[in-house]
């Protein structure tokens, strides 16, 4: 089982509930009569969906090499499962398609089923971030800099909200841009301690071409617009004040970003604020999840 949970990477899949439990919230909050059934599919199918885009991510950077480069940390550098058992690598990719196969099943069943094709174009983009995603998106900056927040922000909640309402919404769009900008910037930051090994194997992302000082500011910048949403979302009257209670992450992040900055050169001393900024990503969408349904 170690060898099949490794390349999932557990312990980071509670992000995709969290995400997910936003896209419920802003459908409770637009009156929608929530579907147990459809809700379990939706979280099956989407922790499907992250359990596939890491199985392939661990075996792609295996092969390269990569994993056999890097120093690893509790938030970046891959599992280690690979190079204890490198006869595996064949497991690892079994649970990459595999888990992509159901979610693209999930999917199919929803469009023919329930909602119809207005969905099929969330869903063909997030299989494309899956299957694209190591190979040729990492080598890419800015788009590597986007993809992971567009998948677990619009994607994942607009995907979630419609599946429970039959309609997008500017509310579920809104809130989308919370968890949005805060899983970019998760992503980012994680790869602070990978720059020279990622770089060795041919990967070009925003730490590599502009150093990572640079690149703390664009953390910064992220961190903070992921919260300008909430006071946009209230001020144009389709979020309650409830959604405030996400601010309460704020003094995490102020800290975050103060120990980025100082930090940004020195990974051990880093390693502390990457593991503050994997409970900014949990616990923003959860509170303002809490605070729409609290309205609701």
């Amino acid at each position: 089982m170690k060898y099949i949970l490794g390349p999932m990477k557990v312990p980071f899949l509670i992000l995709t509930p969290m995400c997910i439990l936003v896209g419920i919230a802003t459908a409770m909050w637009a009156g929608a009569k929530i579907d147990v059934l459809s809700v379990v599919l939706i979280v099956i199918g989407a922790v499907c969906a992250h359990i596939s885009v890491n199985a392939l991510n661990e075996y792609c950077d295996f092969k390269s090499g990569l994993d056999f480069r890097t120093e690893r940390t509790p938030f970046s550098g891959g599992s280690g499962a690979l190079q204890e058992r490198p006869d595996k690598a064949g497991t690892a990719l079994a649970t990459g398609i595999i888990s992509l196969v159901l979610c693209f099943a999930i999917g199919m069943y929803f469009v023919f089923f329930t909602v119809g094709v207005l969905l099929l174009p969330l869903g063909l983009l997030g299989i494309a971030l899956i299957v694209f995603y190591t190979q040729w998106i990492t080598k890419k900056p800015f788009i590597c800099l986007i993809a992971p927040g567009l998948a677990f922000g619009p994607l994942m909640v607009l995907g979630t909200h419609f599946v429970l309402t039959g309609s997008y919404s500017w509310t579920a769009l809104l809130a989308s841009l919370v968890p949005g900008f805060l899983v970019s910037d998760l992503l980012l930051l994680n790869q602070f301690p990978d720059v020279e090994a990622d770089k060795s194997v041919g990967r070009n992302h925003l730490p590599i071409i502009l150093g990572r000082k640079n690149v703390a500011r664009i953390y910064i910048f992220f961190l903070a617009a992921s919260y300008l949403p909430l006071f946009l979302g209230y001020a144009l009257g389709v979020f309650p004040i409830h959604v405030f209670f996400a601010l309460a992450t704020t003094i995490i992040a102020v800290q975050t970003s103060r120990g980025v900055v100082r930090y940004s050169e020195e990974m051990k001393s880093l390693v502390p604020y990457l593991g503050k900024n994997v409970i900014i990503n949990l616990a923003t969408p959860a509170l303002l999840a809490i605070g729409l349904m609290i309205a609701s």
